[in-house]
């Protein structure tokens, strides 16, 4: 997808081009972790879908990811585990099957 915008200023790519851009340049470094901190905000629908794919698969290439995310519908997706804060504080913590499930859960961040 960024191959063909190879020579194009990172500050004029799409939003979603500019996320891929920024976990790219953290995977350069190959971390055990990578830290993810809202990565699907202010993007199109399409792009988040790319963006968790991406996510998914630089997981099952072994490098753990630590997300944190407001889509939970789309975290739980990909998720291992999930944890649910409030006010700063663990109030749910379970498998992302069994927070998908929830019905709590689902009434508070899926819908």
């Amino acid at each position: 997808v960024l191959r063909e915008k190879e020579m194009v200023p990172v500050g004029a790519l799409s939003g979603g081009q500019q996320q891929m851009v920024a976990i790219a340049r953290a995977l350069m470094s190959e971390p055990d972790l990578l830290l993810l901190d809202e990565p699907s905000i202010g993007l199109a629908p399409l792009v988040v879908q790319l963006v968790f794919q991406t996510i998914k698969t630089i997981n099952e290439a072994g490098t753990t990811i630590l997300l944190a995310e407001q889509n939970a519908h789309q975290a739980l997706q990909i998720a291992h585990r999930g944890y649910v804060l409030a006010n700063g504080r663990v109030v749910l913590a379970d498998t992302s099957e069994r927070l998908a499930s929830h019905e709590g859960v689902k009434k508070a961040y899926i819908g």
